[in-house]
């Protein structure tokens, strides 16, 4: 049956983001060593052995597909499909101890995401939806909210814009207005961000995730799990995808009003 088409990939998919999951909380709250990327991000042992670890069992199970992961880069598979791997997105929070963290691991088609797994070990929960399949919350069906104000609405994002404007390209301060605005009509204003952030909007405890720049490995899981749960996840400008480098995850009873506040703060 069509709508069992992804089944077999979501639940392997869960499975190998509890296994890397587990990797990271050897490391957890354990103070270790971190080094900065040539990008000024962190990485530490636990985001190295995570992709390892993942990339063990695709070879395993699926050894034809391709796989690109933040921290090994690519490799080409000769199915036309591909796995896209962040092994610890949140690494600021991870270092800190702060459980906001997630293992990331989607699964792109015909270029699509097809398979999205958000898996948070320090918080034992896991988001996760594959196309005709719904999103689930630790098994359990969930949907985005109804809140249909932004002043009404929790708006997140994942920290100061200011200190990804180096990495986001000549357009980033029209984002960068186009976040503030929003801010400044939301209800509440959050930085609960990163991975955990588009959690909240999938589960209906927020409406609204932004992030101004970020990577294919920070959106390809996200997106089936927002729009499987009956939300709208695009770039900036309203285009649905994940490649863009910028998003916006929202419920759709605001899908529209959110993207019009973007645009009408352009400087």
């Amino acid at each position: 049956m069509r709508e069992l088409e992804w089944a077999e990939e979501l639940d392997f998919a869960m499975e190998a983001a509890w296994e890397a999951g587990r990797e990271t909380l050897r490391w957890f709250q354990a103070s270790p060593a971190v080094e900065t990327k040539t990008d000024g991000s962190p990485v530490t042992a636990a985001d190295r052995g995570a992709e390892r670890r993942l990339r063990e069992l695709l070879a395993a199970r699926y050894p034809a597909d391709g796989i690109v992961g933040e921290e090994e880069g690519a490799a080409e598979g000769s199915s036309g499909r591909r796995w896209i791997l962040d092994p610890i997105d949140g690494t600021r929070s991870f270092v800190h101890g702060v459980p906001l963290y997630g293992v990331m691991v989607a699964l792109e088609a015909g270029g699509d995401a097809v398979v999205g797994v958000l898996h948070f070990p320090g918080l034992g929960e896991t988001v996760a939806a594959a196309r005709g399949l719904g999103c689930r919350w630790n098994g359990r069906p969930c949907r985005v909210s109804a809140v249909d104000r932004i002043e009404d609405a929790l708006v997140l994002t994942s920290g100061d814009a200011a200190a990804v404007r180096p990495l986001a390209g000549d357009d980033f301060p029209a984002r960068e207005a186009g976040l503030d605005a929003l801010a400044g009509r939301a209800g509440t204003f959050r930085t609960w961000g990163d991975c955990y952030g588009y959690a909240l909007v999938a589960t209906g405890r927020a409406e609204a995730m932004l992030d101004p720049h970020l990577n294919v490995w920070d959106a390809a899981a996200v997106r089936p799990v927002i729009e499987e749960a009956g939300g709208v996840f695009t770039d900036w400008n309203g285009a649905p995808t994940h490649t863009a480098g910028h998003a916006v995850g929202t419920n759709r009873a605001l899908a529209d009003a959110v993207r019009s506040a973007l645009r009408e703060a352009r400087p």
